[in-house]
């Protein structure tokens, strides 16, 4: 499968620290590739650089087969995690103007912004303002300006931060609409959950280098089988002082419990102290593992 996107060697400082040390990687075309780090991580300022919004000061990148700046000009749609729209057009001329920067023509245009608003279950608001709408509308309007040229590469910046569950549900639809059109989608995200469920492979940077980059499966392999599910009748005050734990994600009614001896020997001593309702050994979410990798 050849790539959408290649970085090799990659690196970005700004005022003399490195946002962005070394990076390299590679997008499978036709994937859903999720990009994770902490706040600060270097995720933003990568993408810029796919964008060509800023240059590398070192490295190689290569987008669509090109390293030319003009291949991410009109074969990339883009979402930023700073959303912001012309509050005076109106949805249409809004929309026709995205879409003439992206070189389609005005009846292509006109027939993708029907179809959208009504995929977007925004039917029949093409001549609102933008400064009328809600949040979540404003937010599903930027989605339709970025892939109103229907792109080959699109890049969404936390698409889902802000949005209720409906609106998400209809965002995500419509994001694996796109990969089944045969586009790439790279989006970063703080959602672990989405990033399981919707991504052919997750790449992790934490100050400013990769830390993980492969599928989700690949990923808990490496982190082994050392996690338990459970549910007992004193929650987590059983796990006190217990010393085979490591670590307790408590989620109220389960706890997530990362150990470092043997669950069956655990177990034993669980039920001595507990009545023991729910017991499932279980590799580590992806919660779990960005949590070990970032937390201080």
């Amino acid at each position: 499968m050849s790539n959408a996107i290649s970085l090799t060697g990659v690196t970005k400082q700004f005022n003399g620290t490195r946002a962005v040390d070394e990076l390299s990687l590679s997008v499978p075309a036709g994937s859903i590739y999720g990009f994770i780090g902490p706040n600060g991580s270097g995720k933003t300022t990568t993408l810029r650089m796919i964008m060509h919004i800023l240059l590398p000061d070192r490295g190689e990148i290569e987008v669509l087969g090109s390293r030319d700046t003009a291949a991410a000009r009109d074969r990339v749609g883009y979402l930023p995690e700073e959303r912001g729209l012309y509050k005076k057009m109106t949805i249409r001329r809004l929309l026709r103007y995205y879409g003439r920067l992206k070189g389609a023509s005005i009846s292509d245009i006109d027939a993708a912004s029907d179809y959208w608003m009504g995929r977007m279950e925004l039917p029949g608001l093409l001549d609102r303002q933008i400064e009328t709408l809600s949040k979540g509308m404003s937010q599903k309007i930027q989605f339709v300006a970025a892939v109103i040229a229907n792109p080959a590469l699109l890049i969404l910046d936390e698409p889902f931060s802000g949005l209720d569950p409906v609106n998400a549900h209809v965002l995500k639809d419509a994001v694996l609409e796109m990969r089944q059109r045969g586009a790439t989608v790279v989006f970063s995200t703080h959602d672990m959950a989405t990033a399981e469920r919707m991504c052919d492979r997750i790449f992790m940077i934490f100050r400013g280098r990769k830390v993980l980059d492969g599928t989700l499966e690949s990923i808990q392999s490496e982190y082994g089988a050392d996690t338990v599910r459970l549910r007992t009748s004193q929650g987590a005050a059983a796990l006190v002082d217990m010393p085979d734990v490591e670590a307790v994600n408590d989620f109220g009614q389960l706890q997530e419990v990362r150990l470092k001896g043997d669950p069956q020997a655990f177990l034993a001593r669980l039920a001595a102290r507990a009545s023991v309702y729910h017991f499932e050994v279980t590799r580590p979410s992806l919660q779990d593992i960005f949590v070990r990798i970032a937390k201080p």
